[in-house]
């Protein structure tokens, strides 16, 4: 009895075994959303995880009516490049970036009522991009098409037909409406399919009611588990923080902070700026594991000779150049995801869109520091932001020293070294000062008082 009970447990284990051999292992992705930073953290996410899984192939479920082009190329790259096949179930709308996205899988399945298509560019008011970028748009539609291969056959005159399992002409329709599809689009329209069309055209594998019925019906898969994607919440912080016009704002942050904090010594309103952006900068990008902590080090030591450059070696020189040089490339570093140098898995546009995000960022900020170096401290805007309620020693304020403004005109000594603020003496007492043109002054400078602002005197090495 008992070695029959044994016989019955070792072929139930048998069989459950060879069930789980057969049963095969799909991984479900959602682009439910703008296509974006976001989605493409999604994707990422969601193709390590499959292959962390073993599984046999990636559904990507779409929903979306399109976004930014640089990101979708970007997905489009990872699902031509998968290790695994990826099968594209739209169940309402593939439009623009989305179309791009679809057509990169390996078989598309539409519901009923979905639509594909419309890839033109256009910008965030609707209306379409220069012709340079509609250029680049359809050489990545037809690229994508024809990455699925096409037959050769050779007629009987011994002309070689390539007949295109998609075709990049229909591809490229989607993008320029002066491309014409015969009783599909005339010049004019942009091509849109419908999903009948999309079958017709050899660009949709079927027709499906639901994501059971896709699987069990079109991809003849009877034993199977559905594992999804599920992003969590520092997947869609992360994914928000990686915008690259996000990015290129924190770009701007840090380079303002520091200029500005170099001008102003002392830790203030500047540097807590700079400290906070390159956080929100660095940590996403730390923690995906796309930066290190090498890049991290570089930027901190780009800081440190930028500081040793004001403030200890005069002028502007080796110490100054380098710590800039290296802080950019520190930044741009960070946003691609090498290994100590190692660009054999990075992409050009990955390169691409990091030195374009920081250059971005510099665009931004040089412009606007001119602009606040000329305004902060001038009459104009201290007034707009003053009080302008009177504050009498009778109702218990105490008045700050203004004696120092009588110096002006007058001459002194620098008993410090200013770069570009310091001590100055004028006749035996020392105030507060700055360097008028923000010049480095060596200590025991004779030096010319011209003016007395909050409680400080501006001043000018005396040429000897």
């Amino acid at each position: 009895m008992k070695r029959a009970y044994t016989t019955l447990v070792a072929l139930l284990l048998c069989t459950l075994a060879m069930l789980a051999a057969d049963t095969t292992q799909l991984y479900r992705i959602d682009i439910h959303q703008e296509i974006g930073s976001t989605t493409w953290r999604y994707l990422q996410d969601g193709m390590q995880q499959a292959y962390e899984q073993e599984a046999d192939a990636v559904i990507l479920h779409l929903n979306t009516y399109g976004g930014l082009v640089l990101h979708a190329d970007s997905m489009r790259t990872l699902i031509l490049n998968a290790h695994i096949p990826v099968y594209a179930y739209i169940d309402n709308n593939a439009a623009s970036a989305g179309a791009l996205i679809a057509l990169a899988c390996d078989s598309i399945y539409m519901h009923s009522g979905a639509r594909m298509g419309a890839a033109t560019v256009v910008n965030e008011t609707g209306q379409a991009m220069p012709d340079k970028y509609q250029s680049y748009m359809r050489a990545t539609m037809r690229a994508t098409a024809q990455a699925h291969g096409a037959d050769t056959t050779i007629n009987n005159h011994g002309d070689t037909i390539i007949t295109w399992r998609r075709d990049p002409i229909i591809a490229e329709a989607m993008v320029d409406e002066r491309v014409v599809i015969p009783h599909l689009s005339d010049s004019g329209q942009i091509l849109t399919f419908t999903a009948n069309e999309a079958v017709e055209h050899n660009y949709c594998e079927g027709i499906v009611e639901s994501l059971d019925d896709m699987i069990t019906n079109r991809l003849h898969i009877e034993q199977y588990t559905l594992s999804q994607y599920t992003p969590s919440l520092y997947d869609k912080i992360a994914g928000f923080l990686t915008n690259p016009a996000l990015q290129a704002l924190m770009v701007t942050l840090i380079v303002g902070g520091i200029f500005f904090e170099l001008k102003t010594p002392g830790f203030g309103l500047p540097s807590a700026v700079a400290v906070i952006a390159a956080i929100f900068y660095f940590l996403p990008l730390f923690i995906s594991g796309t930066a290190e902590s090498w890049e991290l080090l570089a930027f901190v030591a780009g800081i440190i000779l930028l500081i040793l450059e004001f403030f200890v070696i005069p002028g502007f020189g080796v110490a100054g150049i380098s710590g800039a040089i290296i802080i950019l490339g520190a930044l741009i570093l960070a946003a691609i995801n090498n290994i100590v140098f190692d660009f054999t898995f990075v992409t050009s546009i990955d390169i691409s869109r990091s030195i374009l995000t920081v250059l971005a960022g510099l665009i931004i900020a040089v412009p606007l520091l001119i602009f606040l170096s000329h305004r902060i401290g001038s009459k104009g805007m201290l007034y707009r932001f003053a009080l302008h309620t009177e504050e009498k020693n009778s109702e218990g304020y105490i008045g700050v020293n203004t004696s120092a403004g009588t110096l002006v005109g007058s001459q002194g000594i620098a008993m410090t070294r200013m770069a570009p603020s310091g001590k100055v003496k004028v006749d035996g007492k020392i105030y507060d000062a700055v360097s008028l043109y923000g010049q480095y002054i060596e200590a025991h400078t004779p030096v010319h008082i011209h003016r007395h602002e909050n409680n400080q005197i501006y001043v000018s090495p005396i040429e000897q």
